[in-house]
């Protein structure tokens, strides 16, 4: 497909020509973000009613994240045409999330034990009563599938349902397959319909890039309905468990870092100031999908292929949910502790193990950190913690979803790397050049905030 792109004599003679300060996203969602946590706390009333600025802003991203998801892994897969790499590269993907949501779950149970955030709340069991009811409220009386029912609920009802339901791990499994077909026939010459999906990839990053724009008010709307909604007085209610919280992610986060060093050779530092608009995104609308276009444009820039950041990251967002893990593995302790209940180390394995399977299906069910803790505590057995206890954490999970997001993206971009690294398809020295900052011709992409192909720094 013909494009064009800014050579590097243009690229100078731009650069010299720098926007102005106050067109930066990363500034502009900095001060939406401080504006929406003050009028929360100064307006509680009006915060709460901006949430619609929140989810319509998130809903126009999410209107695009499937055919995105479909274009790009078709794209990557029918290029490289093999059946045993893409299998390859799903197997290193799962091992690798494995390994490392297993060790955050291990990683929240140390730092809860030492940490102790829920010492001091000296719960009455007895005072649990509605507990029951207000955790089926948050979670719409819904449940967490079973493994089995997960598994099969990979594959759709039909295509269109796929798209329909925006079911991202049923849009990937038929992008791979509609890929590798496309593959199959290129064989025979390239075919028309590989040119109309990438001609279809440049028209949905465009419009990426037009709703980029309104980032600013939905971090706004999202921050100012969390701060007006459950107030500030939650973070001193429930302190000592979002410290604990937030320190492990800080921690787990220097630990991703030194993961990504010495098996990608990625400084997490500057990968960090490259996708810090990405970042602050995340945070301020608590969600991650938000920025998963974004995303695997800067990740492709960043070195790693199309196909390896097509596969591993829609994949990511239900198997490899690091932050997720590590808040519920906090939960579980803390629940104990406010209800001076000492779990044993074979309670604590159990619940590890527990949440091993009950944390895959997380992703888009209502209320799934609720479940997700209610199947855990009742697997335990331990009469002294009821389930209701859950409802415990009601008025502070909201609270934490910034640790979560936060944690989840950067879990899920280290992971493309090293699996990219893993495969071999990993430009290591554009993935320095790009990281730090130096000029690197533009790939043959559109990138999600400017538009059609441009160079990213």
């Amino acid at each position: 497909m013909a494009t064009t792109t800014t050579p590097p004599d243009e690229e100078t003679t731009s650069s010299a020509n720098k926007s102005p300060w106050y067109t930066s996203l990363f500034l502009q969602l900095l001060v939406a973000i401080v504006a929406g946590i003050m009028v929360g706390w100064l307006w509680p009333d009006l915060g709460s009613n901006v949430k619609p600025l929140a989810d319509g802003f998130i809903k126009l991203i999410k209107m695009l994240i499937a055919p995105i998801i479909f274009c790009t892994v078709v794209l990557g897969i029918a290029h490289v045409g093999d059946l045993k790499a893409v299998g390859r590269i799903g197997v290193k993907a799962l091992i690798y999330f494995e390994a490392v949501t297993t060790f955050a779950l291990l990683f929240g149970l140390v730092v809860g034990n030492i940490v102790k955030p829920g010492a001091g709340f000296s719960v009455d069991p007895a005072t649990l009563a509605g507990g029951a009811d207000a955790v089926a409220k948050k979670t719409e009386d819904g449940e967490l599938p079973h493994t089995v029912e997960f598994l099969l609920s990979i594959i759709p009802t039909s295509v269109f349902s796929a798209f329909a339901e925006n079911a991202l791990l049923q849009v990937l499994f038929f992008a791979v397959l509609f890929g590798l077909a496309l593959a199959k026939l290129g064989e025979k010459g390239p075919p028309v319909v590989l040119e109309l999906v990438d001609h279809l990839s440049n028209i949905f990053f465009t419009i990426i890039g037009w709703i980029m724009r309104l980032a600013p008010l939905g971090a706004f709307g999202a921050m100012a309905y969390i701060i007006g909604q459950y107030g500030i007085g939650s973070l001193a209610s429930y302190g000592k468990l979002i410290g604990a919280c937030y320190l492990a992610a800080v921690l787990f986060i220097l630990i991703l870092g030194a993961v990504a060093w010495f098996l990608a050779g990625v400084n997490l530092w500057r990968f960090l100031v490259y996708i810090k608009d990405e970042v602050f995104l995340a945070l301020g609308t608590a969600s991650t999908e938000v920025v998963l276009p974004r995303i695997m444009t800067k990740l492709n820039n960043a070195g790693c292929s199309r196909t390896t950041t097509g596969l591993v990251i829609p994949t990511g967002y239900s198997f490899n949910l690091d932050g997720a893990t590590l808040y519920l593995s906090i939960c579980i302790l803390f629940l104990a502790q406010a209800l001076g209940v000492d779990l044993s180390i074979g309670e604590q394995i159990t619940a590890v193990l527990i949440l091993m399977l009950t944390s895959k299906g997380m992703a888009g069910v209502p209320g799934s950190s609720f479940l997700a803790l209610s199947a855990t505590v009742a697997a335990i057995g331990h009469g002294a913690i009821p389930v209701a206890a859950v409802a415990l954490l009601l008025g502070a999970d909201r609270i934490m979803d910034s640790m979560r997001v936060s944690v989840n993206l950067l879990g899920n971009c280290i992971a493309t790397f090293v699996v990219a690294n893993w495969e071999g398809q990993l430009d290591k020295d554009r993935m320095r050049r790009v990281l730090s900052g130096e000029y690197v011709p533009p790939l043959d992409e559109v990138d999600p905030k400017s538009g059609p192909p441009v160079a990213v720094h």
